[in-house]
């Protein structure tokens, strides 16, 4: 009788108790690092393509590469970013004091056109009736209080400017970092995942590099474009303070909340000073850059990742709530790999039950029966 092999329990946890010390306090020291660390990972991630082009064009230098990238970081993304939120900081005291207004207003009559449109005009006409029939403020009296936090809220973050600024700086120095050592950092990760799990390893760090390509292309260019057009319809409407407006819209696009509420607001502004030709483009105009969403960003995650559509919205607001900002990218990513991975065990199982079924092989003739024995 073989004798059981014998475990050293005391061992095995202290090697585990070991380790989780040693993984917890590398991730304590790294600790003010990790933001712009996980940032810069999903930027060097999502724009290495670009990295290699510009590196071909430089005959193979690395270095000058390196700094065309950062530029261009600093010029698409640092400076969007930087100049949305000092807008913003610029202005509070007229956002404040136009939020603290808001009873003030009287919502006009409706517009004679609002009642001709199909299957929504006559309610929309009502609704719109009613709450101009509600006198000075109307609803807007009862939501008061919470645009109010609302605004205090977006402005208490948008005053830490400096906080801001060394953030997005250290995420730029990490970036050319991880560009410089971006293949050997790859192959780290890669033996990591191939140890963890030696068959779907390597499959699985592609699949993660393909869903945050395509949530960066998808999300982040989406947004730019959308909060851009909007902008632009603004500014030529004549709405006033469409600098502050349009760093609003890339705030709300970046969120996936989308830039209609602010560009309603913008439709409203100009209804309430008599400026229906201007109101009823502008109208038509956020109509169009809404859609937009529906029809680039699609188009622009399936080009790096074969994912339901549901799951890659599901990921982006799910891990916007959970995450953050950050979790645009962890949720799209986290839900990317648990699907592969379901669908990796499916396949599996499917295969091992096709192979139980399969109808077995004969036997081979035996050598007593095979006639060339015999000679």
């Amino acid at each position: 009788m073989q004798a059981r092999p014998t475990v050293d329990l005391a061992r095995i946890m202290l090697g585990v108790l070991a380790l989780s010390l040693l993984i917890g306090g590398s991730l304590y020291i790294l600790r003010p690092f990790l933001l712009a660390l996980v940032w810069a990972t999903m930027i060097v991630v999502a724009t290495w393509p670009a990295l290699d082009a510009v590196q071909r064009r430089l005959r193979g230098h690395r270095g000058p590469a390196v700094v065309v990238m950062l530029l261009a970081l600093m010029v698409v993304i640092v400076l969007p970013i930087y100049g949305a939120v000092s807008t913003l900081a610029a202005h509070a005291d007229e956002i404040t004091t136009l939020v603290t207004g808001l009873p003030n207003y009287t919502l006009p009559p409706p517009p004679n056109w609002l009642a001709s449109l199909p299957l929504v005009g006559a309610r929309a006409t009502r609704e719109w009736q009613t709450l101009t029939d509600a006198g000075p403020g109307g609803v807007l009296a009862t939501l008061q209080p919470y645009a109010v936090r609302v605004a205090g809220w977006l402005l208490a973050r948008a005053s830490a400017i400096g906080a801001l600024v060394l953030h997005l700086l250290l995420t730029v120095f990490i970036c050319g970092i991880l560009y410089t050592k971006g293949e050997a950092a790859g192959r780290i990760v890669t033996r990591v995942a191939q140890c963890v799990a030696p068959e779907n390893g390597a499959a699985m760090v592609r699949l993660v590099e393909h869903a945050i390509r395509g949530v960066a292309l998808g999300v982040v260019v989406t947004a730019l474009a959308q909060s851009a057009l909007g902008g632009l319809g603004v500014w030529v409407a004549g709405v006033p303070y469409a600098g502050v407006l349009t760093a609003i819209l890339f705030i709300f696009c970046l969120a996936q909340l989308g830039p209609l509420l602010p560009l309603l607001a913008s439709v409203a502004w100009l209804f309430m000073h008599d400026a229906r030709l201007a109101a009823i483009l502008l109208l038509v105009w956020s109509i169009g850059v809404t859609a937009l969403d529906n029809i680039l960003r699609p188009i622009l995650i399936r080009r790096a990742i074969a994912l339901p559509m549901i799951l890659i919205l599901a990921g982006v607001l799910g891990g916007l709530l959970a995450f953050g900002m950050i979790g645009l990218f962890i949720g799209p990513v986290l839900l990317a790999v648990t699907y592969a991975l379901m669908l990796a065990w499916i396949d599996t199982q499917e295969a091992a039950r096709a192979a139980d079924n399969a109808p077995a092989m004969p036997d081979t003739p035996r050598a007593a029966n095979n006639p060339a024995t015999h000679e």
